[in-house]
């Protein structure tokens, strides 16, 4: 078996990117535990297919994990029951949001564990992707949105990608929404934040697409000067003077030297991608382009996002092809 976890050959910024033209790739079906909404997953290939655990629920809202693979990236065929359910009390409304390492034969799942008060990173790992092993929240007491704005909530720590390849001897997590940090793992399984949730890498930057929030979304890409890059998430988050929340949810791209692991050297100035079709800005959740899978795959890129919390789509990118003006990488 070949799994592909880590790409090389890249560079930064990656892309440019271009929505495929028959998104959504997959939609809801039937009267299952994805009917209603399908949606944020993660990606890797697999024996020459692209594979996709993605998120799903009824109209209970209480997410599953899913699992469908392709040959060609495009059209994907999907196993009937979820891979991971609900099981523990701080996942009982959901396991949402996942991302993936393939490492020394074991996949390392994260994803976020929901029980409608409180959103958790968890892990889990496996050998086939289909019997898990869950070792439960990673980072108690925690909200990576201290940095951010006052928050009531102490255990929020969404959005986890692990580094595949260890530095300075130690493999490396990057986590967080609202802002950004790190963590350190001698075994893959227990971590360590780098400081406090006081002491983030990468905060939202003020007057652009990411300045209510920032969120780690793919897995990292090993570019060929050996910096890493990971594709976004960033929001513009709007509060009325009638309490409603409109959000607007846009992608982008952050490099690292590996030399430097706890700094962030460049971020896009401009999101790669913006809510702009109807799937993109209607939906349970609208206005929302959220990526979190990433591969390189027979030498295209593919990106795979959710659509307004609904439905799920594709980016592509030739990576002979120039990056599009204002596309602007600052360090």
């Amino acid at each position: 078996m070949t799994t592909t976890s880590l790409f090389g050959d890249a560079r930064f910024p990656l892309g440019p990117f271009t929505p495929y033209q028959h998104n959504p790739i997959l939609r809801p079906r039937g009267d299952s535990w994805e009917s209603s909404n399908l949606y944020n997953p993660a990606a890797l290939v697999v024996d020459d297919r692209v594979v996709l655990l993605y998120r799903a629920h009824a109209e209970d809202i209480v997410s599953h994990i899913g699992l469908a693979t392709s040959t060609d990236g495009y059209t994907f065929e999907r196993e009937d029951a979820p891979i991971l359910s609900p099981e523990h009390d701080y996942e009982r409304y959901g396991c949402e949001d996942p991302r993936i390492a393939f490492i020394e034969g074991t996949y390392y799942l994260t994803y976020t564990g929901w029980d409608r008060e409180e959103a958790q990173l968890c892990l889990a790992t496996s050998q086939d992707l289909r019997d898990w092993t869950k070792h439960g929240p990673l980072f108690d007491g925690f909200n990576t949105f201290a940095a951010v704005r006052e928050e009531t909530k102490r255990n929020w720590s969404k959005a986890g990608v692990i580094v595949p390849q260890k530095i300075d001897g130690r493999w490396w997590m990057y986590f967080g929404e609202g802002a950004i940090y790190y963590a350190t793992s001698d075994d893959l399984i227990h971590w360590t934040p780098g400081g406090t949730d006081q002491e983030p890498i990468y905060i939202p930057t003020p007057g652009t697409f990411d300045e209510s929030l920032v969120e780690i979304g793919t897995s990292p890409v090993l570019t060929d000067t050996g910096l890493l890059v990971m594709l976004t998430n960033g929001a513009v988050r709007t509060v009325h003077e009638d309490g409603t929340v409109d959000v607007d949810y846009r992608c982008g791209q952050i490099a690292i030297d590996p030399a430097e692991p706890t700094r962030i050297l460049a971020r896009l100035q401009e999101p790669w991608l913006r809510p702009q079709t109807f799937e993109d800005t209607h939906g349970l959740v609208s206005n929302v382009t959220f990526v979190e899978g990433l591969v390189k795959f027979r030498g295209t890129w593919l990106a795979y996002y959710g659509q307004s919390d609904t439905t799920l789509a594709v980016a592509v990118a030739d990576p002979a092809a120039p990056f599009g003006t204002g596309m602007v990488a600052d360090g």
